[in-house]
């Protein structure tokens, strides 16, 4: 019976869990066991979808220390021999599968989007060339076949019917780690876009004011996502890029404010249900994939709207008081 390990990341549970959608469709006509490993972390959310979960416990072991990860997983496959091992590709993941696939001297294949069975050959599907080419990769090593699957490409939506088994790996501690906390900041306001219905996202064309897209997001409901212009510009930061290296997004509304929309862009947008750009250059890339163009300066426009909509609240607001 094969098996498969998921490297269960506690920061985006939901995206790890979406992973036993590329594990069922690798073993669709044979069986197999899923094992999901957490460290130091809680697995409540995954119990009953998994065959076995694979804890750790150590308080030496950070997530954030990829030499310490690298060396946990190692070990855990070394002792179960997994046939398959599936690594989120969210921020810590892309960092810890090219570590531990060199470890385990096996290939690895990044940003996983589909999988595929060639004649019976299991193919691994990836973007190439900024998107423009679809690549089939083969496994054709001895090692475990091992990837990183791109995020909100996969959904699993089975119910709860496994009686999960629990499984406390003995571990023994690597000693002291690597990585010293020398400082600790506090985020003053943190979300995460690939969350979001709606999407106010800035580029080039909004870099001189980007800070009022705030505004508009609020107004909306919604919240502010950027283009890898702004953030290389550090304008904003790397957690709200959406992109080919920054997130991929699926709202309802994503509202393109100055963005050229180059396909390394394009490629963080996942069914998207509207999209509404607002360009000076009407010809802009991003223009033909919108729903509603407006051609025009994009801070004009976006407190034009910011008005039109407090406007409209206060109507609202008046109505009913009567």
């Amino acid at each position: 019976m094969k098996k498969c390990l998921i490297y269960l990341d506690s920061d985006q549970m939901q995206n790890s869990l979406d992973l036993l959608e590329v594990a069922r469709q690798m073993y669709p006509s044979e069986p197999y066991e899923s094992y999901g490993v957490v460290v130091n972390a809680s697995y409540e959310k995954a119990n009953g979808l998994f065959d076995h979960i694979i804890q750790i416990h150590d308080s030496k072991v950070e997530s954030y220390d990829l030499k310490a990860m690298t060396k946990v997983l190692a070990c855990v496959h070394e002792h179960f021999k997994f046939d398959g091992i599936l690594i989120p590709a969210t921020w810590s993941g892309r960092m810890l599968a090219p570590r531990l696939a060199i470890r385990l001297h096996t290939g690895l294949t990044a940003d996983v989007t589909e999988i595929r069975h060639n004649e019976g050959v299991l193919e691994l599907v990836r973007p190439a060339f900024s998107g423009r080419l679809l690549a089939g990769i083969v496994n054709t090593s001895d090692g475990p076949v091992m990837m990183s699957v791109r995020q909100n490409v996969f959904s699993y939506d089975q119910e709860k019917n496994k009686e999960t088994k629990t499984i406390d790996f003995p571990y023994q501690s690597i000693g002291e780690i690597g990585i010293r906390q020398v400082s600790v900041t506090e985020k003053v306001r943190s979300y995460d876009i690939r969350e979001s219905e709606v999407l106010i996202s800035g580029g080039g064309g909004v870099s001189n004011g980007f800070k009022r897209l705030h505004t508009l997001a609020d107004a909306l409901n919604g919240e502010v996502a950027a283009s890898r212009r702004i953030v290389d510009k550090g304008i904003a930061t790397r957690h709200i890029q959406v992109g080919q290296s920054g997130k991929t997004v699926s709202p309802k509304l994503y509202m393109a404010l100055g963005i050229y929309g180059a396909i390394q862009h394009v490629e963080g947008l996942k069914n998207v249900d509207h999209i509404i750009s607002v360009n000076t250059n009407s010809n802009a890339p991003i223009c033909s994939l919108s729903d509603i163009v407006v051609e025009g300066d994009a801070l004009t426009f976006t407190d034009m709207l910011v008005e039109r909509i407090r406007k409209y609240k206060s109507e609202i607001g008046n109505k009913e008081e009567k």
